[in-house]
């Protein structure tokens, strides 16, 4: 570490101190004690998880000195977030929110029902909780580091896109992370190490993917690693050769930290067997249970959860094939003729570099399209601000197809809707439009945007049942804006897609619960639902990394269904689908039970 480093870092160093000013300064802000509590409690999620002021653009001025740090993923650093969340959920559950506005009473119940879930989580000897960490509040994970979880995927993604460099300072900040990165490396294989004496190990088929992606991490001329080259290219016109540092830091303690990680998952690997699902854990079925909580905000059994997703898979495959036999195609079941239809050439890309470029074209038409169509679903409109990018390479195996979200709460850094590429088999024509909508706008881009207009505290927090069911519905807009009129070879992609997601409850369920091999998952969804097995066998790995988080899709969306039924039905004529859209996407990311009384206000 050079001089001047320690000396910024011992600056920003007096982190506690400047946090006490933040919290006094957020509570002065602030109105009533409970808007003055909650603003506090956001300075004290940001100071946990640092990455998320860098997300939303807010590391800088009084909270400066978050830029040059990272949470702590060790066992002492988790501990000690867990000991936090306990305390301030203590503190949550001493006010009446009878007292309390209703503004005020959705803000205290987002807060608190996200701090006693993450308490619940934390509750488990094992795993990652990331409900609280904006980043990745998505996912919770049996498994520290998995194809799709962990510092050496999320950490350089961060750095590259989000960081900005702009200053002396800002270089400083980049190079103290890339040293609190390798410090994040050991403290997650610490923790590996400490799962695997408890018998959490992750399946062999994981773990093969995952020590692939490391040896891509750890590879090649560490001058050339996307977290160098980054801080080489944008700090080269500030003094003091920060890629030299950068890449002297790479060498001298990130390469070795990743190196001991691979060390010990190559030591898992020798242990793993191929049993799928987390009932072979320490308390695995009240971890699963644990899992469909956080992820639907429901308390739904897995046999409810099951039987569900049986159910509206069957009313969609009687509409496709509806459509299906008005195109000729009479033989088989719904997902052979699906796949059979995914196989036609006409709807295919080349998988090469002309073909990857074909999907980004692609996608840019089906956004300036849905743009222009927007003020007929929307009373009030945001900037719908994003980039369509391509994952890393790294990345791009253990990921799923796309993800996307907002930018920055000042609109400097835009969102993102990122796109896997590793293969174009995994993408037709129709089965890209609904995913555009899905990922941007008005899907995910769209909402985040909306969220970030609320108080600070809310724009930290969000709900994977609300999110993923937006998105979904999203999608459904979509098809209702006409985008599918005249095409119905689009909109069986569009329906294949809301199949898709009911699926996921069954596949799930059956991987968590009832015990299905990866196998049988992979053979049931390909062949029920006519998706590639390329995406097929992505998909469930993910919800082996991830247990429960693919269930939040489908029940979020057939709630706001729900709902809008329910709005449409007591208001009559009266009902304004544009008013009832705004309604949903303007209360931010909250637990479902919380969004059908926001809908009952409305309502009234």
């Amino acid at each position: 570490m050079t001089t001047n480093r320690r000396e910024f870092i011992a600056g920003t160093g007096a982190l506690m101190a400047a946090l006490t000013q933040l919290r006094a300064r957020a509570a002065e802000g602030a109105g009533t004690p409970v808007e003055k509590l909650l603003a506090g409690i956001a300075e004290d999620l940001l100071a946990d998880y640092p990455e998320t002021a860098t997300s939303l653009g807010i590391d800088n001025g009084v909270r400066a000195a978050l830029k040059a740090r990272l949470s702590d993923r060790s066992a002492a650093g988790q501990a000690a977030i867990a000991r936090r969340v306990t305390a301030r959920l203590e503190r949550l559950r001493t006010i009446d929110a009878a007292t309390l506005d209703e503004r005020a009473r959705i803000d205290l119940d987002v807060v608190r029902t996200a701090h006693e879930t993450a308490a619940e989580g934390f509750a488990f000897p094992y795993g990652d909780v990331a409900l609280l960490n904006q980043n990745w509040s998505y996912r919770n994970a049996p498994y520290v580091v998995a194809q799709n979880t962990g510092a050496f995927l999320e950490i350089p993604s961060l750095l590259v896109e989000l960081h900005k460099v702009a200053t002396r300072e800002d270089a400083e900040g980049y190079l103290a992370r890339l040293e609190a990165y390798a410090g994040q490396l050991d403290g997650e294989t610490g923790r590996l190490h400490a799962a695997a004496a408890q018998g959490v190990i992750a399946p062999d088929f994981l773990l093969d993917k995952t020590l692939a992606q490391l040896a891509t991490a750890r590879g090649g001329n560490v001058a050339d690693w996307s977290s160098v080259a980054s801080i080489a290219k944008r700090a080269r016109n500030l003094r003091g050769n920060f890629g030299a540092q950068a890449a002297k830091i790479a060498a001298g303690v990130i390469a070795p930290a990743l190196e001991r990680q691979q060390v010990e998952l190559e030591a898992h690997r020798k242990r793993a067997n191929s049993d799928a699902g987390v009932w072979k854990l320490p308390q695995g079925d009240a971890y699963y249970a644990w899992t469909l909580r956080a992820a639907t905000t429901t308390t739904m059994s897995p046999q409810e959860i099951h039987d569900r997703g049986r159910e509206e898979l069957a009313a969609l495959q009687s509409e496709m094939d509806a459509i299906l036999k008005r195109e000729g195609m009479t033989q088989g079941t719904v997902g052979e003729r699906m796949t059979a239809l995914g196989k036609e050439a006409r709807f295919q890309f080349t998988d090469d570099a002309a073909g990857r470029a074909r999907v980004l074209d692609f996608i840019a038409g089906r956004i300036r399209d849905i743009r222009a169509r927007l003020p007929r679903a929307f009373a009030t409109l945001v900037p719908g601000n994003f980039e369509v990018k391509r994952m890393a390479p790294e990345v791009e195996p253990g990921a799923p197809g796309a993800y996307g979200g907002a930018g920055s709460i000042d609109g400097t850094v835009p969102g993102t809707f990122w796109i896997n590429l590793r293969t174009t088999r995994i993408w037709n024509t129709f089965n890209l439009p609904t995913l555009c909508y899905h990922e941007s706008i008005p899907g995910h881009v769209w909402q985040g945007e909306y969220a970030l207009k609320l108080p600070l505290i809310r724009s930290l927090l969000a709900f994977n049942a609300y999110s993923e069911g937006w998105a979904l519905y999203a999608e459904q807009l979509a098809a209702e804006l006409g985008v599918y009129d005249g095409d119905p070879i689009g909109r069986l992609g569009y329906l294949q897609s809301i199949a898709f997601r009911a699926c996921r409850l069954v596949v799930d369920t059956g991987l968590h619960s009832r015990r299905w091999t990866r196998g049988e998952a992979i053979q049931w969804f390909a062949t029920t639902n006519g998706s590639g097995l390329d995406e097929v066998t992505s998909e469930v790995d993910r919800y082996c990394a991830w247990p429960g988080q693919a269930c939040g899709y489908k029940i979020g969306h057939s709630e706001i269904n729900r709902l809008r039924t329910k709005a449409r039905e007591a208001l009559g004529e009266k009902f304004d689908l544009r008013r009832f859209n705004d309604a949903v996407v303007g209360t931010g990311g909250v637990p479902m039970v919380v969004l059908a009384r926001e809908i009952d206000a409305f309502i009234s």
